[in-house]
């Protein structure tokens, strides 16, 4: 297979995950701004979502950039973290409906963490296809903001155990960790290697 066919495929996923929440969102009861006060929670969380969505699909878009080839082991990386990113929707509709409870933070925070997890075999398993000295380890170096990132998600995991809004603040701080696209890949291809 072709890289082009795995990026249109995971494109194709990320779409419908997208497409997916927006569909969760109601149209507020009433033709006041003050209607739009109950729906909050809800479009907040589909915002979060929506950014996670989005830094995933723009990460995934540079990994694949650095990669030479597709095996395998490589399709079923993709497909494990194609399949975590699925659940957004339903995790995000959760914690949009009961946003101040503990069990849809923890569960939130949980399928968030469990992507990073793929995007990290998925990572491993394209730096194994391709070599130790490929584009993509090269870029990867240490992955310190990964790191941070895979503490921060199991502390607000627990946290939502003892207050679910500091869970959520937790998976926020995440996000803007990586709002900015990570560059490391992009500088890695642009030296010519």
């Amino acid at each position: 297979m072709t890289k082009t066919r795995l990026e249109a495929f995971s494109d194709a996923v990320i779409a419908i995950v997208i497409t997916i929440m927006v569909l969760e969102l109601k149209v507020p009861h009433g033709d006041t701004f003050a209607a739009l006060i109950p729906v909050w929670p809800v479009a907040l969380a589909y915002v979060l979502s929506f950014i996670y969505i989005g830094i995933y699909w723009n990460n995934h878009h540079h990994m694949l950039q650095a990669a030479r080839r597709v095996t395998g082991a490589v399709l079923w990386a993709n497909l494990h973290l194609m399949f975590w990113l699925s659940l957004i929707p339903v995790t995000t509709a959760w914690m949009g409906a009961a946003h101040n409870a503990t069990a849809p933070a923890a569960c939130y925070g949980a399928v968030l963490f469990m992507a990073a997890v793929a995007y990290l075999i998925l990572q491993r398993t394209i730096i194994a296809t391709d070599g130790e000295h490929s584009v993509l380890a090269d870029a990867i170096g240490r992955d310190t903001k990964g790191k941070i990132s895979f503490g921060l998600y199991l502390a607000a995991i627990g946290l939502a155990w003892v207050a679910p809004w500091l869970s959520q603040l937790l998976y926020v701080l995440v996000a803007g960790l990586w709002l900015v696209p990570d560059r490391r890949i992009e500088r890695q291809l642009s030296t010519g290697e």
